[in-house]
């Protein structure tokens, strides 16, 4: 992505917070200073669920402690937290080319 790119990627995913329609969660490191990921919360964009959960890694954390974690505690977090009955975690409960394969909803 381009700087303007992701500028404006973020005012997108701002206004989606403000209206509460979608949320993105930055990962940082511990001391707040490095971006290691980011976690999305989205409404379903396919049939079979009420929420999309999907999220990344850079490069250098996959394969490690804190994308085992993140495998581990953001299903956990979204059961706990959230008011959803059928999230659908892209990436785990199907890959992403099945996902892309799914119908659109409505």
């Amino acid at each position: 992505m381009t700087r303007e790119q992701d500028l404006a990627d973020l005012v997108r995913h701002e206004d989606e917070m403000v209206a509460r329609a979608s949320f993105n969660f930055a990962v940082f490191d511990h001391d707040e200073r490095a971006l290691r990921g980011c976690v999305y919360i989205d409404p379903a964009e396919k049939p079979g669920a009420d929420a999309e959960i999907s999220w990344w890694l850079v490069d250098g954390k996959i394969g490690g402690e804190l994308e085992a974690a993140m495998r581990d505690e953001i299903p956990r977090w979204i059961t706990e937290m959230w008011p959803f009955k059928t999230p659908r975690h892209i990436g785990r409960d199907c890959s992403w080319a099945e996902y892309l394969e799914l119908p659109d909803a409505g």
